[in-house]
C-alpha cells in the first residue's frame, strides 16, 4: 500500500488509549509507507509526560497542534504552543512534557518507522507498559530500537 500512497482523513486512524486522559491515533502505521515513517496524534493532558530516551535506529519529529508542551533534546529545554515543531535525533535523549493549563495535542513521525512500531505493538496488544514483567518490556523496546534512560527530568 504504501507504493501507491495513502490518505488519512480527520477522524481516520486506528485509536487507542492505555492511560486515561490519553489517546493515540494511528495515522500512517509502518506497513502503509513500507517501513520510511509512521505517524501518530497523541492528545495528553496536562502533566502527562514521557519517559527519558532515546531512539537508536529512527529519527523523531513533533509538531504541537494544541496546548503547550516541554521538549527536552538532549541538554536543551524549550516550551512550545501550536506551531512548534520539534526534532529529536536517533541516539540523542530526549522526553517531553504536556505542561499548560489545558489538554495538548501533537503529530508524532517517526523516519524510518522502527521507532513507531512499538506505538503500534502497544496498541496491538493493548497493555501499558506497566503491566509487563521487566522482560517482556526489554525484549519490547530493543525490537524498535528505544533504550530507556530513566524518569523524565521535566
Amino acid at each position: 500500500m504504501g507504493a501507491q500512497g495513502i490518505v488519512v482523513q480527520p477522524g481516520e486512524g486506528l485509536r487507542s488509549s492505555n492511560t486515561p486522559g490519553r489517546e493515540f491515533a494511528l495515522k500512517l502505521q509502518c506497513a502503509d509507507t513500507a517501513d520510511s515513517m509512521m505517524v501518530f496524534e497523541e492528545t495528553v493532558p496536562p502533566g502527562t509526560k514521557s519517559t527519558l530516551h532515546l531512539h537508536h535506529d529512527s529519527d523523531e519529529l513533533a509538531y504541537v497542534l494544541e496546548g503547550e508542551i516541554t521538549f527536552l533534546i538532549g541538554d536543551q529545554v524549550t516550551v512550545g504552543g501550536p506551531g512548534t515543531c520539534a526534532f529529536m535525533p536517533r541516539n540523542v535523549r530526549h522526553a517531553w512534557k504536556s505542561t499548560g493549563a489545558k489538554t495538548g495535542r501533537a503529530l508524532f513521525l517517526y523516519t524510518p518507522a522502527k521507532a513507531g512500531g512499538l506505538i503500534e505493538e502497544q496498541h496491538q496488544i493493548r497493555r501499558k507498559f506497566a503491566e509487563m514483567s521487566e522482560r517482556e518490556l526489554s525484549d519490547m523496546l530493543q525490537r524498535h530500537g528505544w533504550e530507556l534512560l530513566g524518569e523524565s527530568p521535566l
